[in-house]
């Protein structure tokens, strides 16, 4: 039986884990995301798991099935959080995760296959600005090159990092997954509108949108800004602005399939009121369920900063960062969720993610389904995210039904 007084509790342990701030502060691999990792697996090891790690540092909770030849259904989800976030996005799913199987034992529930409770490491870009690098480095899709290009605002790189934590960025192959997998779920909170604006407790998730990320630099002249006539100027940040609008429209004028683009990063060189901005970084972030789609209006924008460049006679550069294909959901499985969905009188909706997410890599090595729970008011990736006690444990009991279904087949 799911325990609603253990979830609050552990919640309310993982909220006081936080770097000094507003809100939860647990960047990827920083003190705080360890302190909580570390109590993420004090708890699987309590409900009975065999843990191992890793060489980026994911954590694999293993519960042995009657038949360990089968292959295992696996489920959970990452621990850190954004700067200045909230206590919910990630940490629903493992612990929902770790109480699925400690429900399990507790009820003397022997599955058939043996499970694998996933607590994955950076999937917030907040840090790298790449987003889901643990699930990309079990997936075999994190390269020592990409250890040493991502690095955090500090200039800490991506490997130095890992090393730093005692993990084996030499070895990061090695945490390439290879088992069979009967099935991979993930239950999170929505971080949208739309579960609560239509009163509904749960939501099955049926694709994926994925994002594709670059950073634009525009390599302008930081002259007086009194003594450089308007028509002399080169305005890296004028410029900028041009490319922030640019994305807004071509991502708003794609009609085929929707898209979304975002500038979320905006930083001006040398940032003085008597200064031409010369030096301007922008990152872009292109989403939709298309990879179609997002291919039309990530060219579209590419034109569009070669024509801004051109016309104001400046240079500008493109770094990459990530490209990921959007992910469908296994239709078997999503119906599995809305049978037992019915069975346990949950209303649900079926809904596509906007949000990336971990299940994104695995929906093409096993049948992958996720499982949304409201937040209020769609509040997420802020301190003001919440999700009701009583949405969690609805959430969990669907979980732990469709898992128990799965391992005992």
């Amino acid at each position: 039986m799911i325990s609603s007084k253990r979830l609050q509790r552990q919640l309310a342990a993982l909220e006081k884990i936080t770097a000094p701030g507003r809100g939860i502060n647990r960047l990827a691999f920083t003190d705080a995301d360890w302190q909580g990792r570390s109590y993420l697996m004090g708890l699987m090891r309590e409900a009975g798991m065999e843990l191992r790690e890793d060489a980026f540092g994911n954590v694999i909770g293993h519960v042995q099935g009657a038949d360990e030849s089968l292959p295992a259904v696996m489920f959970g989800s990452h621990g850190d959080s954004v700067p200045e976030g909230g206590n919910f996005d990630g940490i629903v799913g493992i612990l929902a995760a770790i109480e699925t199987v400690r429900s399990m034992r507790e009820d003397g529930f022997m599955p058939k296959r043996p499970l694998e409770v996933v607590l994955f490491l950076c999937e917030e870009s907040s840090r790298f600005s790449a987003a889901t690098l643990g699930s990309r480095a079990m997936r075999g899709e994190l390269s020592q090159e990409d250890l040493v290009r991502l690095h955090d605002k500090e200039g800490h790189t991506l490997y130095e990092v890992l090393k730093g934590r005692g993990l084996a960025p030499d070895h990061i192959e090695s945490a390439r997954y290879t088992k069979p997998l009967r099935a991979f779920l993930e239950l999170h909170i929505e971080q949208g509108k739309v579960l609560e604006h239509e009163g509904l407790p749960i939501g099955l998730v049926t694709g994926i949108a994925a994002p594709t990320r670059f950073y634009v630099h525009i390599h302008g002249s930081a002259d007086h800004s009194g003594a450089t006539p308007m028509n002399l100027r080169h305005d890296g940040l004028c410029a900028a602005a041009e490319v922030v609008l640019a994305v807004e429209r071509e991502a708003s004028s794609y009609t085929e399939s929707p898209v979304v683009g975002t500038v979320g990063v905006l930083e001006v060189t040398p940032g003085a009121m008597n200064v031409i901005p010369g030096e301007v970084r922008l990152g872009v972030d292109l989403r939709s369920t298309s990879g179609k789609a997002k291919d039309a209006v990530e060219q579209a924008v590419r034109q569009d900063i070669a024509s801004i460049a051109e016309k104001r006679q400046l240079a500008y550069d493109i770094e990459p960062v990530s490209k990921e294909e959007p992910a469908r959901m296994d239709a078997a499985l999503v119906g599995l969720l809305e049978d037992t969905a019915k069975e346990l009188a949950f209303p649900y909706r079926r809904m596509m993610s906007g949000a990336g997410h971990d299940s994104m890599h695995w929906a093409n090595y096993a049948p992958t389904a996720m499982i949304f729970i409201p937040c209020r008011a769609g509040i997420s990736h802020n301190p003001a995210e919440h999700a009701e006690l009583a949405d969690i444990v609805r959430g969990t009991e669907l979980l732990s039904a469709a898992v128990r279904k799965l391992v005992s087949e």
